[in-house]
């Protein structure tokens, strides 16, 4: 017999896969950042732990605090503590994160704002990198320049990628609806017209390459600060 604890703590952990790196656009579950997650009476304690002592402050704030709100609105859990290990900036982002005082105020007289707007550049990025997932292989295909600039995203065949394509150019506030352009600009959420395509496909291309090369250093440095531990898994 399943236990309410195992159920809980499962769903912990589906609410964590659900927090991404903003750099790497991948889930911190699968990169191996969930160093434990337990469940106990009600109260989920989760700790995290990046590949470098020194990982940037503003990236690791934004997935701890993601993580606490993920952790914090999953059904079973009345209480969440998310802290991260080993990084400089830990106590203070510990702090922040358990008072919910946001970046600024966490980090007063070093950070001006939030990171509404960085979260923003990162997701255009994912947009950039999705456009190439899926237009690649209707590139390989045969579909000329303007056949995609006229393609809309219904026009696409469904697959996991063009779903994560569509979601992160929602959560852009970017239209992604069956009608909308399969080629967008993300920062201006206009069509991208015959002309500019290619030089679009071609940035699009190299952000997709820059996140997997990133996301490849990543896994190694984490590998190597952590030898004992399986890449990738949720530890618990």
């Amino acid at each position: 017999m399943t236990s309410t604890l195992d159920v809980t703590a499962r769903r912990v952990l589906a609410a964590l896969a659900t927090v991404r790196d903003p750099e790497l656009d991948e889930p911190i579950t699968a990169l191996g950042f969930v160093a434990s997650c337990t469940v106990a009476d009600g109260r989920a304690e989760v700790a995290l732990r990046l590949p470098t002592y020194f990982c940037a402050p503003n990236f690791a704030f934004l997935m701890v605090a993601d993580a606490y709100d993920a952790v914090s609105a999953t059904e079973g859990v009345a209480s969440a503590q998310v802290t991260l290990l080993e990084h400089f900036a830990s106590d203070t982002i510990n702090a922040g994160v358990a008072a919910r005082a946001g970046f600024a105020a966490s980090f007063e007289g070093e950070a001006v704002d939030e990171l509404d707007s960085l979260r923003a550049d990162f997701l255009r990025k994912a947009v950039l990198a999705g456009t190439d997932v899926v237009c690649r292989p209707l590139v390989a295909a045969g579909s000329t320049p303007a056949a995609l600039a006229a393609l809309t995203m219904g026009e696409v065949p469904e697959s996991a990628d063009l779903a994560r394509l569509r979601r992160r150019r929602a959560e852009l506030g970017l239209s992604a609806g069956a009608a909308a352009p399969l080629v967008i600009d993300p920062v201006t959420g206009g069509a991208v017209g015959v002309e500019g395509l290619p030089l679009h496909l071609r940035k699009a291309r190299l952000t997709k390459v820059g996140i997997e090369a990133n996301t490849g250093i990543c896994r190694g440095m984490l590998r190597h600060r952590y030898p004992t531990d399986g890449e990738g898994e949720e530890q618990r």
